[in-house]
């Protein structure tokens, strides 16, 4: 043995016949030598001599440029970067990566009959699950939120919640959005100025979903059912940030068999249904009561979609899951 190479040390020695170098892992190869041997293939004869145990050893080296070579795409374009992407970015020093801004969202609860989560609720009260689960699927996409609270059912409340949250790229507005004498988010939208393209979407849950525009400030509103405002976040909202923040490939989406049968009364609108992986690495629709029936959503690994003008499909069928 003619010399030790530390990890970060230049060889100084060639090595020649019935010669080696002692060698720690991430160092470089000196000259002459074309295969390390492990450690545990030796015998220490003496302090500078060896002797290999071994009829034959692989050559435990990595190659120049095996990783990564000059010119090779890393990341591609609108990829969401996390500690996976971060590594690559480091070991190639590209420390100031170009990537879009975080946006901003503002979230609203209407209804009277909301109180906030750590209160008791009175008779007549329900306690407001829809602002932090929408809160939560915000910050897991990567956006910056704020919460304005709870809106009382009145038309000036909404449209002072709503003027408040326009500083955010995207408003996202739950409940108050359906056809009762007191769903007014529509009428406080316009009033504040903002163009509504649409308000109704042939989905279920999520029916009554209002989307409106004024200049480069956008809102969402949602139904108050707490599944729809979860699916509707899920469909519309996802896509929108993704648009807006350059991603692709933002959802996984697994084709899958279905171990039980999925079936539904009307079949006029796109439903969408929770499901969990069972043991046979099949799925299987969840326990589900409709659109106020948040709990079965944390049993659920994704959601499934009936198609328009379909009532039944059947067990043994390939479906398409998507995570949630």
């Amino acid at each position: 043995m003619i010399e030790i190479i530390p990890a970060g040390y230049s060889p100084q020695k060639k090595i020649g016949k019935n010669q080696c170098s002692k060698i720690m892992t991430g160092a470089v190869m000196p000259q002459g030598a074309d295969c390390i041997i492990i450690v545990e293939e030796v015998d220490i004869i003496s302090e500078n001599k060896i002797r290999f145990k071994q009829q034959t050893t692989s050559n435990n080296l990595c190659r120049k440029g095996e990783d990564v070579v000059a010119g090779e795409k890393l990341i591609p374009s609108g990829s969401r970067i996390t500690a996976k992407e971060i590594a690559s970015l480091a070991l190639c020093g590209k420390v100031n990566p170009l990537v879009s801004k975080k946006p901003k969202i503002g979230i609203i609860t209407t209804g009277d009959e909301i109180v906030e989560p750590y209160l008791t609720p009175k008779h007549s009260q329900i306690r407001n699950t829809n602002a932090y689960q929408l809160l939560f699927q915000s910050r897991q996409f990567g956006c910056d939120i704020v919460y304005y609270g709870i809106a009382a059912d009145t038309e000036q409340s909404i449209s002072e919640m709503i003027f408040k949250s326009k500083d955010n790229d995207l408003t996202i507005i739950t409940g108050g959005v359906s056809m009762g004498d007191y769903d007014l988010v529509p009428s406080a939208l316009i009033k504040c100025g903002f163009e509504i393209l649409f308000d109704q979407v042939a989905i279920q849950p999520g029916k009554p979903t209002v989307f409106g525009r004024q200049q480069n400030k956008f809102v969402f509103g949602m139904p108050g059912n707490p599944v729809s405002s979860f699916i509707c976040f899920e469909l519309f909202v996802k896509e929108f940030l993704a648009i807006a923040m350059g991603l692709n490939e933002y959802v996984k989406v697994f084709k899958m068999q279905l171990a039980k049968e999925i079936n539904r009364k009307r079949n006029n609108r796109l439903a969408w249904v929770p499901v969990k992986i069972n043991s046979d690495n099949k799925v299987e629709p969840v326990e589900y009561h409709g659109s106020a029936h948040i709990s079965s959503l944390s049993v659920a690994d994704g959601i499934t979609s009936i198609p328009i003008g379909i009532n039944i499909i059947e067990k043994g069928s390939i479906v398409d899951v998507r995570q949630i």
